[in-house]
């Protein structure tokens, strides 16, 4: 009886991987849009911009049906945002001191995580694995 952590790692193919990369810009956009929408409408702009991101984050999930899914578009989010927030050395700046930009940021990055973590895990091969005592 094999054990998955016995099994060799599968290498993934052309084509996933370049799903992984547009997940990835899609979430970097996605990050953009909510830093310009988030302070526009508050409190709607907030949540508009965390139900963006999380519908993405989970819809990426599902359909690549693997966790590496939903990490590929939060990955592009939070790098984005996190670029978004350093000041440029003209002064010029995304996201103002407040109380709607930290819940962005946080509530934001708390949603990759739980999104992450619901979506789908793949299943090993059924060679001698049983699921579900």
């Amino acid at each position: 009886m094999s054990s998955m952590l016995a099994q060799p790692l599968k290498r993934p193919s052309g084509l996933r991987v370049l799903a992984y990369l547009g997940l990835f810009v899609l979430g970097a956009v996605v990050g953009v849009a909510g830093a310009l929408v988030q302070p526009a409408w508050f409190p709607g702009g907030l949540l508009l911009a965390l139900a963006g991101e999380a519908g993405l984050c989970l819809g990426a999930g599902r359909a690549a049906g693997s966790r590496a899914g939903a990490v590929a578009p939060a990955g592009g989010w939070m790098i984005t945002v996190i670029l978004l927030t350093a000041s440029r050395p003209e002064g010029d700046f995304v996201f103002g001191t407040g109380a709607a930009s930290y819940l962005f940021l946080l509530g934001g990055m708390a949603v990759a995580v739980i999104c992450a973590t619901l979506a789908p895990v793949r299943q090993p091969d059924a060679d001698g694995v049983r699921h579900g005592k």
